[in-house]
Parts: C-alpha cells; structure tokens; sequence
C-alpha cells in the first residue's frame, strides 16, 4: 500500500527539528519519502533530509508505503506542518 500526502511547511526546518523528523519515522515500519522539487529523501535519513533545505512556505509530497503508512504519513505531517 503506497499513500502520498502534500503539505506546506510553516518554518523552516532546522537541525533539532529534522531529528525530530527522523526519531520520529523510524517508529514506522513502512519505507517513508519526502519529495520537494523533483528530489527525494528518505525520511529516517538526517542527512537525507537536510540536503533538501526544506524552508518556510515550502510545498512537499509525503510517500509512505507498508503497513502502517497512513499513520506515519499524519504523523510526519504534523511535526512538518509546525
């Protein structure tokens, strides 16, 4: 099962709030993506995360695909959103 989600994110995210991100996914199961602009990130990588400088007013897609994706997808959703 593959879910997507697109969202804009309030702030802009900074390195406490990535890791928050990445502690975050890692309690799912299901394999997490953030998309901006053509560029993917796996959302349990920091560093992944980081590379996509996710600043304020920023539109983003949310991928989540397994068994639990609906839940990671609000989830993530909602440490993005601020």
């Amino acid at each position: 099962m593959q879910n997507s989600l697109k969202i804009v994110c309030n702030d802009s995210l900074q390195m406490n709030a990535a890791a928050l991100l990445v502690q975050k996914a890692a309690n799912f199961k299901s394999s997490i993506y953030i998309i901006r602009d053509q560029r993917r990130a796996n959302a349990k990588s920091l560093l992944g995360i980081m590379s996509l400088g996710i600043a304020e007013n920023v539109e983003l897609d949310l991928e989540a695909e397994g068994e639990d994706a609906n839940e990671a997808l609000n989830a993530l959703a909602e440490i993005l959103k601020g």
